[in-house]
């Protein structure tokens, strides 16, 4: 990986774009969480993409709740939520404000190399909670996504339907999860 410029932390604009392409796009960017123990890196290697009110895989596919008025917010903005009773799982909201679409991160390769796969694990290890809902990354305070420069050609990724969605019925099997291939 060849870094090609000083690492910038990613604007409102980045996110204010079609959801697909920014799925794709933060492939290789990085997540960083600022903690007691300092700032923890990750390379970003697997994420999911929800679009819309009509995904009906999408918390936003039953309209504006308390739950999702996040995902109606700006770009750049973090939804939080917690599965199972026990796991939070990350997102990133995208497009204009107003439309409901966000990214959900789903594994990052740390700077050591170790792999933090799954969403659940991922928010443990970054000490991620519900807590982080509304949270502006475009601002590089506590989270935030970082572009290292790093440029993932599509040959390097995988395409393939959406984990744990099955109740969506043909919207389960859009090819929107996107994973750096070998990992």
């Amino acid at each position: 990986m060849a870094i090609l410029m000083s690492p910038q932390i990613l604007p409102r604009s980045f996110y204010d774009r079609p959801t697909l392409t920014v799925a794709k796009e933060l492939l290789g960017k990085y997540l960083l969480r600022r903690g007691d123990a300092g700032v923890l890196a990750g390379r970003i290697v697997e994420v999911e993409a929800y679009v819309g009110p009509e995904d009906r895989a999408s918390h936003a596919s039953r309209g504006k709740t308390k739950r999702t008025e996040v995902m109606f917010g700006p770009a750049g903005i973090t939804y939080v939520y917690l599965i199972y009773g026990m796991y939070h799982c990350f997102n990133i909201v995208t497009e204009q404000e107003g439309y409901p679409a966000a990214i959900l991160v789903r594994a990052v390769e740390l700077e050591s190399g170790e792999l933090i796969d799954g969403p659940g694990r991922l928010c443990r290890r970054f000490d991620i909670s519900r807590t982080h809902t509304w949270h502006d990354l475009t601002l590089g305070k506590q989270l935030w996504v970082e572009d290292r420069g790093e440029r993932i050609t599509a040959r390097a990724m995988l395409r393939a339907p959406r984990i744990g969605v099955e109740y969506a019925g043909e919207w389960a099997t859009k090819p929107w999860r996107f994973r750096l291939k070998g990992l």
